[in-house]
């Protein structure tokens, strides 16, 4: 059979010399419930990516971002599935956010990310963009 492929989008979003990290709910596979991510989502039929990260951010967040250039993406393949991760720079204009759909969230340093488990596809998507 074969796995499903699946276009996800996250916000790569600084705050001075730190980066949003944000911690997956239980519910998911065990292979990525509360790992680390940076935020997003999927994205849905004739939606652009910068639409889609929009949508996704304000519906799990409750936050307005400003979406930029893309940073990097990467294809992993889980035991179930195939996702291309697209990460993108992005801003906002403040920092009051919710965790609608996360456990945690922690302003980290790229030096600091290694004392995180992340999820696979963003272990090498932070490969992919901090060469």
């Amino acid at each position: 059979m074969e796995k499903k492929q699946i276009n996800v989008v996250c916000a790569v979003i600084r705050k001075g010399y730190k980066y949003l990290c944000t911690q997956r709910l239980r519910k998911a596979p065990a292979y990525t419930a509360e790992r680390w991510e940076f935020p997003g989502g999927k994205v849905k039929p004739n939606e652009s990516d910068h639409e889609a990260l929009r949508r996704e951010i304000k519906e799990e967040m409750d936050w307005d971002i400003y979406v930029g250039e893309q940073l990097g993406s990467v294809t992993y393949e889980y035991p179930d599935f195939i996702i291309t991760l697209t990460a993108y720079d992005c801003m906002a204009r403040n920092y009051d956010f919710k965790l609608l759909a996360h456990i945690d969230a922690k302003w980290l340093k790229q030096k600091e990310f290694n004392s995180l488990e992340w999820t696979a596809a963003d272990k090498e998507l932070i490969k992919e963009i901090w060469k």
